[in-house]
């Protein structure tokens, strides 16, 4: 961990403040408005890479009886649950929190921002994303460039066509990874992904990266071609992942169907399962809206902006020092 100094760390937290004043004026010009969720909820999303903080809610009155509950990864059910009940333009800046994660990038507690509006089509989930950046980063353009492309330009192959066998003797080659011979398609387009394109993605300019593997939808809905495409989208700067975003599913059946999936793999992986059912699903078995959702990492924005290489540098205190 990188040693600030306190002037420097007091800097950057004026400046924290700047951009959080900036996320809500940006929201708060297009109409919409600012909501808080439980960061201790009885739902988590059910992810095979993301490792939520389970916590054990001693029941008052009751000798050893407790409930679990988990810390959010990200409000992304709780807002969906508020979209379900009316609302239609949402925002919130919240702190969220994954297990085991800490790099230059990463620290278990961070802040994120997160944002749904109904009625979105996914060309406008990405157009508000691209307008986002345009307006943080104080630039002209922001680039559209699909998950297909992307792997064409910059490794000469299709990642939908291509075999595993295939791109596993490039993944050899190309990474630092070492694979089995068992792993996953998506586990080597990962691989792939991370150390040979998203280094050198929005290299001059924001760049938005879309259209990925329906393998990878996530919470994304799927769109039926040639090779089905999960309808999302990411946000890249000078090789930093900056946001993710959805074009939402609206199917509950789909989601429970996703969810036992995931945790087939996490079982494979030798993790704890996570809960199938919750409250999002009640609420979409009721009606969730059309929309698209996008959440912001916002320690990697001010980081960005501020031209530093670890996280430390722009939170009050990281993990070691909390």
């Amino acid at each position: 961990m990188n040693k600030v100094s306190s002037a420097g760390r007091m800097e950057n937290l004026k400046r924290r403040a700047e951009l959080l004043k900036r996320l809500r004026l940006f929201f708060d010009d297009r109409d919409f408005f600012e909501v808080e969720t439980p960061l201790l909820s009885s739902d988590v999303v059910v992810d095979r890479h993301i490792e939520p903080v389970a916590v054990e809610r001693l029941r008052t009155g009751i000798p050893g009886a407790a409930e679990s509950y988990w810390l959010q990864t990200s409000p992304e059910f709780s807002m969906k649950r508020l979209l379900a009940e009316g609302a239609e333009r949402i925002y919130q800046i919240c702190k969220a929190f994954r297990n085991s994660e800490r790099g230059p990038h990463h620290n278990p507690e961070f802040t994120m921002l997160e944002w749904y509006r109904v009625g979105d089509s996914y060309d406008q989930g990405r157009e508000l994303l691209a307008d986002f950046a345009t307006f943080i980063f104080d630039c002209n353009q922001v680039d559209q460039v699909s998950y297909q492309k992307a792997f064409r330009d910059h490794l000469s192959l299709c990642p939908f066509a291509s075999s595993t066998a295939e791109l596993l003797s490039l993944a050899r080659e190309k990474t630092s990874v070492e694979f089995c011979d068992d792993d996953s398609k998506d586990e080597v387009l990962n691989a792939l992904l991370s150390e040979c394109i998203e280094p050198v993605l929005g290299d001059s300019q924001p760049v938005i990266l879309f259209d990925f593997p329906a393998s990878q939808s996530a919470l994304a809905k799927v769109r039926e071609e040639e090779f089905p495409v999960a309808e999302r989208f990411e946000l890249y700067f000078q090789g930093v992942e900056l946001a993710n975003g959805y074009h939402e599913l609206c199917d509950a059946d789909e989601l429970v169907q996703r969810n036992q999936q995931v945790n087939l793999q996490r079982a494979a992986d030798g993790k704890q399962s996570l809960p199938v059912e919750s409250r999002l699903l009640e609420a979409m078995r009721k009606g969730l809206p059309g929309c698209c959702g996008v959440a912001v990492g916002v320690d990697r924005l001010l980081m960005l902006l501020l031209e530093v290489e670890e996280i430390a540098e722009v939170v009050a205190f990281p993990i070691e020092l909390a």
